[in-house]
């Protein structure tokens, strides 16, 4: 796929309490705001509040699969967390083309990611990498 300056993609998912169990299964994250509503009820969010690495795994999905597509990791990421996700929230990632480098493959991407009623729970940017010989396009 050849990337162009403005160029969107977006992918979304609903975070489960399945999920929730599986990250920390492959994690070990079992902060008591994921897991203990006593706790969570105690806190500012007062409910159960996903990984957040299950947040930005869905932009991971989005930058490998979708744009820039297979064969593409992050160079750097620099976003901020603006709002939680509570277990069965869904969340939509989107990532934008900012700036696409001249003789290599990378780009630079905004990103930015909002739940169900459109708040932003997610905003930054991202300089990504292509490798060449990408199969699945």
């Amino acid at each position: 796929m050849k990337l162009t300056v403005g160029q969107i993609a977006t992918r979304s998912i609903t975070l489960t309490r399945d999920h929730v169990e599986k990250y920390y299964e492959i994690t070990g994250d079992r902060n008591p705001l994921h897991f203990d509503q006593a706790f969570a009820e105690k806190t500012k969010f007062k409910r159960l509040v996903v990984q957040g690495g299950l947040t930005t795994g869905l932009l991971h999905a989005l930058v490998a699969m979708d744009m820039p597509g297979h064969g593409t990791v992050f160079l750097s990421q620099n976003w901020e967390f603006t709002a939680p996700v509570f277990i069965d929230d869904t969340i939509t990632a989107k990532a934008t083309v900012w700036k696409v480098h001249a003789t290599k493959p990378v780009c630079q991407l905004g990103v930015e990611i909002t739940e169900q009623s459109g708040t932003v729970v997610l905003k930054g940017e991202a300089w990504c990498y292509r490798f060449s010989g990408n199969t699945g396009e």
